[in-house]
């Protein structure tokens, strides 16, 4: 399996690794955030079961709705100087709420906020890992 692809003139990590970093990621978020609050529930007879399938809904969510929601809020996005940016999170967090039903469910709107931020946070720090990889295959190949 190829770590890195090159189409064309342009460089892309392999779609499973980029997948299994931002799985990595996002679990370690909510297995953080599950075990220090009690605002959010998960359901615990099937928790790994639910918590992965929690995970894979955000992840899907993150790559088809989150760049249209980013795209039609970047004027409220750029008067706030980026501080909206983890409301668009909060929204993807209450769609997964939704979807999930009695399975997972977000109490307390604030401890979904500080998610958001960690989610935001991993999601910048995923970026910066996929990007280091491809600059260190760019330099060795």
């Amino acid at each position: 399996m190829k770590i890195v692809i090159k189409e064309k003139e342009k460089i892309r990590i392999n779609r499973i690794l980029e997948w299994l970093i931002y799985m990595l990621g996002y679990t370690l978020v909510f297995l953080f955030v599950t075990s220090f609050f009690k605002s959010i529930y998960i359901d615990s007879d099937h928790l790994i079961f639910y918590s992965i399938i929690i995970v894979l809904i955000i992840y899907l969510l993150n790559k088809t709705i989150k760049p249209i929601l980013v795209t039609l809020t970047i004027p409220i996005t750029g008067i706030t100087l980026g501080l909206f940016y983890p409301c668009i999170n909060v929204f993807i967090l209450k769609l997964v709420d939704w979807i999930m039903r009695s399975h997972f469910q977000l109490k307390n709107i604030y401890i979904a906020l500080f998610v958001a931020i960690l989610l935001s946070m991993m999601n910048f720090i995923m970026e910066e890992i996929i990007k280091k990889i491809i600059k260190r295959v760019k330099r060795n190949g």
